[in-house]
């Protein structure tokens, strides 16, 4: 059976005691049904994984032993920044699993002018919150240790600012494409990607005026939730770890 893997926020050291909370005990203990003896991996978003062994384990709280450390990150030698407009609960959430096994390196979600989602003071809180346990959870699926890094939400107009060494703006109106590019290989890519509906003709004018470059995925129009996926797929098999 594959080893699990468990995202905690606590410091972890080898060779020490973790106790889990009721959330992983509910995954460990009463989905998987281990009991003590058996192993168990650990992350805690800020770099390589820890081998573990449970030691105790009710329905409450699991008790890990770590054994050793592993620095390995499977992380992407492309720095990718997602700029996406914040869209309808369940596409967004998907959208933030699938890019994070992916490889995408951070996250920021944008308001844009089609934004039908508006977050203000604790909804707002709630929402990172569940964001980025969204993002932890990919990860332990995924194997990756280090959580993309979630920005706070934003506006549109202040993210355009963002610096990369190739940054991408999404409209299928036109006819450049990936291919169309410098055939130099970038160390970051800023991707821009509207909501449902995409991006207005006014902030695509903006994007363009602020040094992005506009990029096609074929003929078709992909939406909200595909075309970031779509984008960051070619993008690492160009330039980042899937060549």
């Amino acid at each position: 059976m594959r080893i699990p893997r468990i995202y905690t926020d606590q410091l972890l050291v080898a060779q020490d005691t973790c106790e889990l909370g009721k959330e992983a005990a509910r995954h460990l203990v009463t989905v998987l049904r281990l009991k003590p003896g058996q192993p168990v991996c650990l992350f805690n978003g800020q770099g390589g994984e820890y081998s573990g062994e449970i030691v105790a384990a009710s329905s409450k709280s699991v008790t890990v032993r770590t054994t050793h450390y592993n620095p390995d990150n499977r992380q992407s030698p492309l720095r990718t920044l997602l700029g996406i407009g914040i869209s309808r609960a369940e596409r967004f959430e998907w959208v933030l699993q699938k890019a994070a096994e992916l490889g995408v390196t951070e996250i920021f979600p944008l308001y844009t002018e089609r934004t039908e989602v508006k977050l203000k003071g604790d909804r707002e809180n709630k929402k990172q919150a569940r964001w980025h346990q969204v993002l932890a959870s990919a990860c332990e699926q995924c194997g990756r240790n280090l959580v993309p890094v979630l920005h706070n939400s934003q506006p549109l107009q202040d993210w355009l600012g963002t610096e990369a060494d190739a940054r991408l703006l999404l409209h299928h109106r036109t006819t450049a494409n990936l291919q169309s590019l410098s055939a130099e290989t970038p160390a970051s890519v800023a991707l821009l990607i509207g909501p449902e509906g995409g991006l207005s003709p006014s902030e695509i004018e903006t994007g363009l005026a602020s040094g992005f470059q506009a990029i096609a995925l074929g003929p078709r129009v992909l939406r909200t939730e595909t075309a970031p996926l779509a984008a960051l797929s070619v993008i690492q098999w160009l330039w980042g770890d899937y060549r």
